[in-house]
């Protein structure tokens, strides 16, 4: 019974953050897992690693674990993009002459895939997702990129871990229904340049119901979850950059919450930011460029709200990969 009551309090109180699908601190380490229009936004096959161990403390607290990866199609696009600066002519191209000299990139494709585990108390989902979109310069300083994803969603109960009074509760029978598999599709546009981004998403946009039981009335639907990001890099000094970003997030019938970031990056080689989200938590993050082929980023959340009594805070780390990293670049270019 005392699992069951931890479980209850969790899922109660992630259903009051929004979140049916996993929350990120470091979002704009890797905004590919909130919108797919930003799939092949980089000139190199783009993978990332994370995990992510939210109320450290909390007997059956979310965790949560991800793999993906997104490239690129187009050859003008690859050989031509102006990160392709660096390899020419040696600037850097996270320089301020870089983003007085930038020009949007050739129209090409991107493609991408992913797989999320997140694991709640008895319940665990996996997501499993393709993406793809299509880039274009809308002026020669501007780019929109529109993405679709379309996936599976499993959703599985393990009756283990529940303690009943009546082991014939009809809420929860042991059966085929433990484990489910549902069908999802996703959308977004994603609006940058050399140094902002707009982007707008939804995920989860066909409505399911997940069930346990005998009746496929009583189960948990899913809602739509939609996404506004922006950030923009401000020069400090030629070295230095500055960028702020917002993340808001919308799922019915819960009000609007929101994350406010704010990264330095020095000399593309390490970066350090604080985070806030509103009626959870704040954070710090720390980041290296470790070469042109690996970078790693790290973000501890010090819990504020009412589970700050039970919680030790939460851990995140991403380990990225840059592969076919013609340009040698050692920080991405479009993600900052």
């Amino acid at each position: 019974m005392k699992k069951l009551l931890l479980f209850i309090l969790i899922i109660s109180v992630r259903s009051a953050m929004a979140q049916q699908l996993p929350q990120f601190t470091q979002y704009v380490f890797n905004n590919y897992l909130l919108n797919p229009a930003v799939t092949g936004i980089e000139n190199y096959t783009d993978v990332k690693l994370g995990h992510r161990n939210q109320w450290v403390g909390l007997e059956g607290a979310p965790v949560t674990s991800y793999l993906s990866v997104n490239a690129p199609l187009g050859r003008n696009f690859i050989q031509g993009d102006a990160t392709g600066f660096a390899a020419q002519n040696g600037i850097n191209p996270s320089s301020r002459l870089f983003t007085q000299n930038y020009q949007a990139a050739e129209p090409h494709h991107g493609i991408g895939a992913m797989v999320m585990t997140d694991k709640a108390g008895p319940i665990t989902q996996t997501n499993v997702n393709v993406t793809y979109a299509y880039h274009l310069g809308l002026t020669s300083r501007m780019n929109l990129s529109v993405g679709v994803m379309a996936g599976m969603n499993r959703m599985t109960l393990n009756t283990q871990d529940i303690t009943l009074t009546d082991p014939n509760d009809p809420a929860i029978t042991n059966g085929a229904n433990n484990s489910q598999w549902k069908p999802d599709i996703g959308a977004g546009v994603w609006l940058y340049s050399s140094n902002y981004f707009v982007g707008l998403s939804a995920r989860q946009l066909l409505p399911q119901n997940y069930y346990f039981g005998t009746s496929r009335t009583t189960g948990s639907p899913t809602v739509p979850h939609f996404y506004l990001t922006a950030g923009v890099k401000l020069f400090m000094t030629d070295e230095i950059t500055f960028m702020p970003s917002v993340l808001v997030k919308r799922t019915s019938p819960v009000p609007l919450t929101y994350d406010v970031n704010g990264k330095f990056n020095f000399q593309d080689k390490f970066w350090l930011g604080a985070s806030y989200r509103h009626k959870d938590a704040v954070a710090v993050l720390a980041g290296f460029n470790l070469s042109s082929l690996i970078n790693v980023g790290y973000s501890y959340d010090i819990t504020t709200s009412a589970l700050n009594t039970v919680s030790r805070g939460t851990h995140e780390i991403v380990l990225g990969l840059m592969l076919n990293n013609s340009y040698k670049v050692t920080s991405p270019q479009h993600g900052f």
